[in-house]
């Protein structure tokens, strides 16, 4: 289990069904998947490793990155907001960084009002998957 800054759900679903709900439940909340990785193909890839499935999303709002790159250039630093699926014994854990954590974030009260959104919408998503 994670610790705050994270945003985090288990569920029962398989590897292929709680991706597919997550990217649904992202999309309901405004984002979008920039980046995907599968990190169980990479690291068998190059270096010969068998992990368990794991996947991470790089999710995106238009809407509100569009707001925080104008206001902080360095917003690319944070941005997209990874999401990962994982296995943990006979369920998969989803979870997400809370980008309303980021200290420079929340060091500017227009652009934390922004990453707060942003939060929301991802823990709404995040958590539409827990205990499924």
């Amino acid at each position: 289990m994670m610790h705050e800054p994270a945003i985090e759900a288990t569920t029962t679903l398989t590897m292929a069904d709680a991706e597919a709900r997550l990217r649904e439940a992202l999309k309901g909340e405004g984002f979008g998947v920039l980046t995907e990785v599968n990190v169980q193909s990479v690291l068998k890839d190059r270096i010969d490793v068998d992990v368990e499935p794991y996947r991470i999303l790089g999710v995106c709002n238009p809407k509100l990155a569009h707001a925080a790159i104008s206001i902080w250039k360095g917003f690319g630093l944070i941005a997209p907001c990874n999401v990962a699926l994982y296995d943990v014994g006979d369920h998969r854990v989803v979870a997400a960084f809370d980008p309303a954590e980021v200290p420079e974030v929340r060091g500017n009260a227009e652009l934390y009002d922004i990453a707060r959104q942003a939060s929301s919408g991802i823990r709404r998503a995040v958590a539409s998957l827990d205990g499924t």
